[in-house]
């Protein structure tokens, strides 16, 4: 018999924008990643082996993305 737990969580107002900050950054990296294995696709190579390393690193080396600097790269990683 397998037993199931819920467990309900009441964050704070800092904790919540942490948190959605962390999502949003997910959600950036999912992004990124997908339109690699798209392009690679598309142009009929094969997909990157190490396309978590090459998302994360190379976004937070731009601009443009450098905030995604701001939340911990775990997050990033198991996004993927």
């Amino acid at each position: 018999m397998k037993a199931r737990y819920n467990y309900r969580i009441y964050p704070k107002p800092n904790q919540l924008q942490r948190l959605a900050q962390a999502m949003g950054c997910a959600r950036v990296v999912w992004n990124d990643a997908l339109y690699l294995y798209k392009k690679a696709e598309a142009n009929k190579q094969d997909r990157p082996k190490k396309i978590s390393s090459l998302v994360i690193t190379q976004a937070k080396k731009t601009e443009s993305r450098a905030w995604l600097k701001e939340v911990s790269s775990v997050v990033l990683q198991q996004s993927l």
